[in-house]
């Protein structure tokens, strides 16, 4: 569907902002459609350790800009998404490889009845390309046609005699059995490994990333990669970079369509539809459990202030299920999402424009306070959910300063933190990554609020 003019003009204000920047295009188009879309299988999109679906948001819009149809495609939200230390031992909120391939398995079984297909492509990150290894390799290949791992460590972490039960652990009994025999990969299930070349803080020689600096993991860059599958390296990206970035998006939609994608950026919708759900944080752990009787208002705000522009286009309160929305807003507007759950700070959310509809834009309260915020009049986080923060790489701009919590070299950090005095509680903050600029307020942390300024790309 494309933009009207009355639309286009509307959002004129946000252009210089927007245009060529933030990975879709600033003037409306229409999502690309095919003879051969079609043939193209579900697809199942599995995320990482501590994750949620909403990290897929940005590959779905890409993938319906080529004509994908949101209703084949699903991503899935892991109950209890971190694993436990031992994959034997009962851990509270966190979940065992096992489960982890049983809930797989129930939501390929849904998406397979939803749209009459056979078989489906799977997609994981980090940990979710182990659900999808564990069930193609017990019997679940009948099921699967494609099936891509991006950024997973494949051969551990790391691969030591210590602690052999931990699931990342090259030699324990996990990673033993999936990668045994000549052939790493099931037969019947085209696999595809993406890589980074010596950028992903998970494939790494030295063991300082797991807490255990000059001692050697004995994994390399090529960990990732599987012997009998397809195995790509596609440069200098991040851990996460290699399943959310636009490099990745078009290996992935090649493998699976068997076609280089018609666009890479993702196509404008003239009306934007945006729901999902409210998980929670019980002991500051992530989970994807849903919160019953969570408030969210989102407000239109300004985009060189962070101003609200008006009172709330929206407020719901969650149900049973926890789903809140939906709430339609224009595809210029950037947004302030306000999260409001018993237990937790709450949390405003400073947002881009969203170009697209969603039914994934899930929210999780910030982590609580913590000694370190001891005396902070306001505290605000930078987060980018979909990669790291790379010094030298990136442009990394908070408040007008380089944040010194993002250590430099190997991307490593997702958030970073700014405290201010409460003198300053009220005033803008900016947060600045490459080609994306949001501005967030600073409340105060003495109404236990807490403020995020996330950054889509």
């Amino acid at each position: 569907m494309g933009l009207s003019r009355r639309t286009l003009l509307k959002g004129a204000g946000a252009l210089p902002l927007l245009a060529g920047n933030f990975g879709f295009s600033a003037l409306a188009q229409t999502a690309a459609t095919g003879a051969s879309v079609a043939e193209i299988p579900p697809i199942l999109f599995a995320h990482g350790n501590g994750d949620h679906a909403a990290l897929w948001i940005t590959t779905m819009w890409r993938m319906e800009s080529n004509g994908v149809p949101r209703d084949r495609m699903f991503a899935i939200n892991f109950a209890y998404p971190l694993a436990r230390a031992d994959d034997k031992a009962e851990q509270a909120n966190r979940s065992s490889t096992e489960d982890q391939r049983r809930e797989l398995a129930e939501a390929i079984k849904d998406l397979k009845a939803r749209t009459g297909s056979s078989r489906v492509a799977l997609v994981g990150n980090s940990r979710g390309g182990y659900s999808i290894r564990n069930y193609i390799r017990n019997g679940g290949g009948a099921d699967v046609s494609h099936a891509v791992l991006c950024g997973v460590p494949n051969h551990g972490v790391y691969d030591w005699d210590d602690n052999p039960g931990n699931e990342f652990n090259g030699r324990g009994p996990f990673l033993r059995v999936l990668n045994a025999g000549e052939n790493e990969v099931t037969p019947g299930t085209a696999f595809l490994t993406l890589r980074s070349d010596g950028n992903d803080k998970f494939a790494q020689p030295d063991g300082r990333f797991v807490g255990k600096p000059g001692v050697p993991t004995n994994i390399t860059s090529d960990g990732p990669a599987l012997k009998g599958a397809t195995n790509l390296a596609l440069g200098a990206i991040d851990h996460r970079e290699t399943a959310f970035s636009p490099r990745a998006f078009r290996e992935i939609y090649k493998f699976i369509a068997g076609r280089e994608p018609s666009r890479i950026e993702i196509a404008p919708e003239a009306e934007v539809k945006l729901s999902g759900l409210v998980t929670g944080m019980p002991a500051g752990v992530p989970t994807n459990r849903t919160v019953e009787g969570a408030t969210v208002e989102i407000y239109r705000v300004s985009p060189y202030t962070g101003e609200r522009l008006g009172g709330p286009v929206h407020a719901s309160q969650t149900g049973a299920d926890g789903r809140w929305g939906p709430a339609n807003v224009d595809p210029s507007w950037y947004l302030e999402m306000v999260l409001i759950s018993a237990g937790s700070p709450t949390t405003h959310f400073y947002r881009s424009p969203f170009p697209r509809s969603s039914e994934v834009v899930h929210l999780r309260a910030a982590r609580p306070f913590g000694q370190a915020d001891a005396g902070a009049g306001a505290v605000v986080l930078m987060s980018r959910p979909r990669g790291y923060f790379g010094l030298p790489r990136d442009v990394v701009l908070f408040d007008g300063k380089e944040p010194v919590d993002v250590k430099p070299g190997v991307p490593t950090d997702s958030i970073t933190t700014l405290r201010l005095p409460a003198a300053e509680t009220g005033r803008m903050v900016v947060a600045m990554f490459n080609g994306e600029r949001i501005v967030a307020r600073a409340w105060p942390a003495s109404e236990n609020r807490i403020a995020v300024a996330e950054l889509t790309y």
